[in-house]
Protein backbone atom coordinates (compact mmCIF):
# COMPACT_ATOMS: atom_id res chain seq x y z
CA UNK A 1 0.00 0.00 0.00
CA UNK A 2 1.56 3.89 -0.49
CA UNK A 3 0.10 6.78 -0.87
CA UNK A 4 0.74 7.37 -5.08
CA UNK A 5 2.82 9.53 -5.29
CA UNK A 6 4.34 8.42 -8.48
CA UNK A 7 8.51 8.79 -8.38
CA UNK A 8 8.49 9.52 -4.81
CA UNK A 9 10.78 7.58 -2.39
CA UNK A 10 7.90 6.24 -0.24
CA UNK A 11 10.69 4.51 2.27
CA UNK A 12 12.38 7.90 3.30
CA UNK A 13 8.67 9.38 4.36
CA UNK A 14 7.40 8.88 8.30
CA UNK A 15 4.30 6.59 7.99
CA UNK A 16 2.25 9.30 9.05
CA UNK A 17 2.72 10.92 5.86
CA UNK A 18 2.97 8.22 3.32
CA UNK A 19 -0.49 6.26 4.54
CA UNK A 20 -1.99 9.14 6.43
CA UNK A 21 -1.83 12.58 4.86
CA UNK A 22 -0.81 13.05 1.14
CA UNK A 23 -1.29 16.77 -0.08
CA UNK A 24 -4.41 17.72 1.33
CA UNK A 25 -6.42 14.35 1.89
CA UNK A 26 -6.26 12.09 5.04
CA UNK A 27 -7.73 8.69 5.70
CA UNK A 28 -9.92 8.75 8.72
CA UNK A 29 -12.14 6.21 10.43
CA UNK A 30 -15.61 6.04 11.86
CA UNK A 31 -16.22 4.01 14.97
CA UNK A 32 -19.52 2.89 14.66
CA UNK A 33 -22.11 0.31 16.32
CA UNK A 34 -23.72 -1.90 13.61
CA UNK A 35 -24.24 -5.41 12.99
CA UNK A 36 -23.72 -6.07 9.51
CA UNK A 37 -21.15 -4.77 6.92
CA UNK A 38 -23.49 -2.79 4.95
CA UNK A 39 -25.01 -1.31 7.96
CA UNK A 40 -21.50 -0.43 9.08
CA UNK A 41 -20.90 1.29 6.05
CA UNK A 42 -24.16 3.25 5.50
CA UNK A 43 -23.49 4.36 9.42
CA UNK A 44 -20.10 4.95 8.18
CA UNK A 45 -20.82 7.34 5.14
CA UNK A 46 -23.24 9.19 7.42
CA UNK A 47 -20.46 10.37 9.93
CA UNK A 48 -18.59 11.46 6.95
CA UNK A 49 -21.87 13.44 5.16
CA UNK A 50 -21.88 15.60 8.73
CA UNK A 51 -18.30 15.95 8.54
CA UNK A 52 -18.05 17.71 4.91
CA UNK A 53 -21.54 19.55 6.25
CA UNK A 54 -24.25 17.48 4.27
CA UNK A 55 -26.24 17.18 7.06
CA UNK A 56 -27.99 20.71 7.45
CA UNK A 57 -27.40 20.70 11.13
CA UNK A 58 -23.50 20.36 11.07
CA UNK A 59 -20.76 22.58 9.64
CA UNK A 60 -18.24 21.41 7.08
CA UNK A 61 -15.11 20.12 8.74
CA UNK A 62 -13.67 18.65 5.18
CA UNK A 63 -14.16 19.35 1.47
CA UNK A 64 -15.12 16.11 0.52
CA UNK A 65 -14.73 12.28 1.15
CA UNK A 66 -14.63 9.13 -0.74
CA UNK A 67 -15.12 5.72 1.18
CA UNK A 68 -13.19 2.60 -0.36
CA UNK A 69 -15.98 0.89 -1.99
CA UNK A 70 -16.37 3.53 -4.66
CA UNK A 71 -14.83 2.94 -8.03
CA UNK A 72 -15.71 5.80 -10.04
CA UNK A 73 -12.66 8.52 -8.86
CA UNK A 74 -9.28 8.38 -10.01
CA UNK A 75 -8.09 10.91 -7.50
CA UNK A 76 -9.15 9.55 -4.04
CA UNK A 77 -10.01 6.55 -2.23
CA UNK A 78 -8.57 3.28 -3.63
CA UNK A 79 -6.94 5.46 -6.43
CA UNK A 80 -4.97 7.90 -3.93
CA UNK A 81 -4.35 5.19 -0.67
CA UNK A 82 -4.46 1.54 -2.69
CA UNK A 83 -7.06 -1.19 -1.52
CA UNK A 84 -8.12 -0.40 2.21
CA UNK A 85 -11.54 -2.50 3.24
CA UNK A 86 -14.58 -0.89 3.32
CA UNK A 87 -15.43 -1.42 6.91
CA UNK A 88 -14.37 -3.97 9.36
CA UNK A 89 -15.53 -5.57 12.92
CA UNK A 90 -13.00 -3.80 15.47
CA UNK A 91 -12.43 -7.38 16.70
CA UNK A 92 -10.89 -8.32 13.46
CA UNK A 93 -7.13 -8.26 12.08
CA UNK A 94 -8.16 -5.81 10.00
CA UNK A 95 -10.42 -3.65 12.37
CA UNK A 96 -7.34 -3.69 14.16
CA UNK A 97 -5.01 -2.58 11.88
CA UNK A 98 -6.94 0.40 10.92
CA UNK A 99 -8.01 1.40 14.88
CA UNK A 100 -3.91 1.47 15.19
CA UNK A 101 -3.44 3.40 11.87
CA UNK A 102 -6.43 6.02 12.82
CA UNK A 103 -5.21 6.56 16.69
CA UNK A 104 -0.85 6.20 15.69
CA UNK A 105 -1.97 9.04 13.41
CA UNK A 106 -3.72 11.30 15.74
CA UNK A 107 -1.11 10.54 18.47
CA UNK A 108 1.51 11.82 16.10
CA UNK A 109 -0.13 14.72 14.78
CA UNK A 110 -1.09 15.50 18.63
CA UNK A 111 2.77 15.58 19.65
CA UNK A 112 4.13 17.10 16.69
CA UNK A 113 1.44 20.05 16.95
CA UNK A 114 2.20 20.48 21.00
CA UNK A 115 6.24 20.56 19.93
CA UNK A 116 5.69 23.38 17.91
CA UNK A 117 3.67 25.42 20.66
CA UNK A 118 6.68 24.39 23.18
CA UNK A 119 8.69 26.02 20.92
CA UNK A 120 6.80 28.90 20.36
CA UNK A 121 6.12 29.28 23.84
CA UNK A 122 10.27 29.15 24.49
CA UNK A 123 11.08 31.47 21.41
CA UNK A 124 8.69 33.76 20.50
CA UNK A 125 7.39 36.99 22.48
CA UNK A 126 3.80 37.46 23.73
CA UNK A 127 3.44 39.70 20.21
CA UNK A 128 5.22 36.97 18.04
CA UNK A 129 2.58 34.69 19.07
CA UNK A 130 -0.17 37.14 18.76
CA UNK A 131 0.57 38.05 15.36
CA UNK A 132 0.83 34.23 14.89
CA UNK A 133 4.66 33.98 13.87
CA UNK A 134 5.68 31.31 12.36
CA UNK A 135 1.94 29.83 12.65
CA UNK A 136 2.10 29.88 16.23
CA UNK A 137 -1.07 30.36 17.03
CA UNK A 138 -2.46 27.87 14.39
CA UNK A 139 -0.21 25.31 16.10
CA UNK A 140 -2.32 26.23 19.68
CA UNK A 141 -5.23 25.79 17.53
CA UNK A 142 -4.57 22.37 16.33
CA UNK A 143 -3.84 21.23 19.45
CA UNK A 144 -7.44 22.32 20.86
CA UNK A 145 -8.83 20.83 17.84
CA UNK A 146 -11.59 18.76 18.35
CA UNK A 147 -12.32 17.22 14.45
CA UNK A 148 -10.32 17.97 11.47
CA UNK A 149 -6.85 17.75 9.99
CA UNK A 150 -5.66 16.72 13.35
CA UNK A 151 -8.16 14.14 14.16
CA UNK A 152 -7.77 11.04 12.51
CA UNK A 153 -11.25 8.88 14.31
CA UNK A 154 -14.18 9.61 15.00
CA UNK A 155 -17.84 8.46 16.84
CA UNK A 156 -20.69 7.24 15.50
CA UNK A 157 -22.16 11.23 16.22
CA UNK A 158 -18.99 12.61 14.01
CA UNK A 159 -17.65 13.66 17.33
CA UNK A 160 -13.52 13.34 16.90
CA UNK A 161 -11.85 10.69 19.04
CA UNK A 162 -9.29 13.15 20.96
CA UNK A 163 -7.42 10.85 23.49
CA UNK A 164 -7.21 7.47 24.74
CA UNK A 165 -9.43 7.19 27.32
CA UNK A 166 -12.18 8.61 25.11
CA UNK A 167 -11.28 5.77 22.42
CA UNK A 168 -11.08 2.83 25.00
CA UNK A 169 -15.12 4.13 26.41
CA UNK A 170 -15.92 3.69 22.83
CA UNK A 171 -14.33 0.19 22.18
CA UNK A 172 -15.41 -1.07 25.61
CA UNK A 173 -19.31 0.37 25.07
CA UNK A 174 -19.77 -0.87 21.92
CA UNK A 175 -21.01 -4.46 21.54
CA UNK A 176 -20.56 -5.14 17.43
CA UNK A 177 -18.53 -1.92 16.78
CA UNK A 178 -16.82 -1.79 13.37
CA UNK A 179 -14.28 0.61 12.04
CA UNK A 180 -15.12 2.57 8.55
CA UNK A 181 -12.19 4.41 6.55
CA UNK A 182 -12.59 7.84 3.94
CA UNK A 183 -10.33 9.18 2.38
CA UNK A 184 -11.27 13.25 2.81
CA UNK A 185 -10.20 16.53 1.39
CA UNK A 186 -9.43 19.30 3.95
Amino acid sequence: MGAGAAGASEQSLPVRRRFEVFEMHMVIYALVEESTHDDALATGKSVFDRLVGADPHAGAVFDYYVTFDEEDTSVAGKARWGELPTGAPIDSDDGQDLLERGWEATKEEFERNLDRVREALDELSDEEIMRDEDLARHAFHQVGAYDGPTIFLYNEYANGIRHREQLDRVLEESEELWIVPADVHF
